[in-house]
This record gives structure tokens, sequence and C-alpha cells, in this order.
């Protein structure tokens, strides 16, 4: 498997990716989840992965940060950064939001730009007092919040308080409430992994702007041919192109 080529399709995708290569994606996870069968998610592995699918960076975040062992898992991720491949984004624990903001100014301190939330994994709701203190924290600090979760619900707590945030798990089915909250929030930006209707990614840019797109893979746990294949035949201009294929993102987080 090389850049030039990619992994073998069942039809020729590549032929219609043609020379598109992602800068920067900002949904790559390492490590595993123990509950689900998958791949192993080595930084070895995940990054062969992306090198496949022509992407130069991730911006990477730890499962043993998220599910296990918040500091070591967060150290380990951070150890990556020497490598040109890997943009190491910070975990808390939402279950403990005292400790969260404790690692939350720990990052911060270590040069982190960003913060990745996992809800769904840990078992919190967009209601509770944690998600809302981990929100004003990290916005307090500067830091760039990429969250999972229903965005009809998780847009609540970044609401009204200056955050930039990525919602990683925006549906098409759900596009609709994405673009009423971002039009009145200036810091909401969504991934594409999910924006794969027809019309997705052209309906964001022409009610909010591309500049609040993001690409997106969840690579190693879902398929990454999917978001740069609608990226590439979708109808944004190569400017518009460029810039949700990485030029957003490095702008968001420098």
């Amino acid at each position: 498997m090389t850049i030039e080529e990619g992994p073998a399709m069942p039809f020729d995708a590549w032929s219609l990716i043609g020379g598109l290569e992602v800068t920067l994606d900002v949904d790559v996870l390492v490590g595993a989840f123990p509950d689900r069968d998958g791949p192993p998610g080595t930084p070895e592995s995940v990054g062969e992965l992306l090198a496949g699918h022509r992407t130069r960076t991730g911006a990477v975040a730890g499962l043993r940060a998220a599910l296990f062992d918040v500091r070591q898992g967060n150290d380990e991720v951070l150890a990556l950064a020497a490598d040109p491949r890997w943009l190491p984004v910070g975990t808390v624990d939402l279950r403990d939001p005292v400790g969260a903001g404790r690692e939350l100014d720990r990052l911060a301190g270590a040069g982190v730009r960003a913060v990745r939330l996992f809800p769904d994994e840990q078992g919190v709701e967009a209601s509770f007092p944690s998600v809302r203190h981990v929100a004003r924290r990290a916005t307090e600090l500067g830091l760039v919040v990429l969250t999972g979760g229903d965005v009809r619900r998780f847009w609540q707590p970044f609401a009204g308080i200056g955050a930039r945030v990525v919602f990683l798990d925006t549906h098409f089915y759900h596009l609709g409430d994405f673009l009423v909250a971002a039009m009145e929030e200036p810091g909401f930006h969504t991934s594409t992994r999910l924006l794969n209707s027809p019309d997705a990614l052209e309906t964001v840019a022409a009610e909010v702007g591309a500049e609040r797109l993001l690409h997106g893979t969840r690579a190693p746990h879902y398929e990454p041919i999917v978001p740069l294949l609608r990226l590439a035949t979708g109808g944004l201009d190569p400017a518009q192109v460029a810039a949700v294929a990485g030029g957003n993102a490095r702008r968001l987080l420098s």
C-alpha cells in the first residue's frame, strides 16, 4: 500500500479522489476499545492507515486516557509530538470534573491546543454539571474542544461562553440543528465524518461558511475512504476543499 495508490477498493475510488491530500485529520484515535472488535490502534498501524489515505497529520487522542488512565494515556499521546504525523490532543474524564479541571490546567501548561471529550463512552449527559464545568474551564484556557455526542444536546453547555468547539458526531440527519446553533455561535464547527448525504457539505458552506467544516475520519475505527471520497466528489470549490482537508483545522488548532 502506498500513498500514491491507496488500499485496494471494489471500485476505482482513487480515480474519483484524484490528487486530494489531507493535511490534518481532526478525528484520530490510538488505543483500543476493550468491548469492541477492531484494529489494535497502535501509533504505527494508525500512521500507516493515514498515509495510505493521503493524510499527512492526525489530531490524535488516546483511548487509554478516555477509558482507563487519564494522566498516563495523555502522556503517551504527548510523547508523539516529535513525530510530524501527529498533533497531540488531550483527554479528560467527565466523570471526575474536579480532576478534569486540574488535567486541563496541566495539558494547557504542556502546550496542548485541544482537548477531546468522550461523553458517550464515559456515560455522561450534556446536562451534567461536569460537562458545563469542563466546557468553561477549557474555554478559559484557550483550548479547542473536540467533542463526541449528539449535537442536538451537546451544543448547550458550550453556548454563550465563547467556546471553540468541533462536534465530531454531527450526523446529516441532525445537520439542521447544528446549523441553527452555529449561526449564533461563531466558534461552532463540525467534523465531516458523518456528513455523507448528497448536499451536506455544500449546505454547511452555504449557510455558515466552509471554514466551519473540518475533515475527520475517526481512524482506525471508521472507514477513512468514506469522508475522503465525499469531500473529493462534492460541490465545494478547490479553495474550500483545501480548507476542509486541513487548512481550517490548522488555523483552529495553531
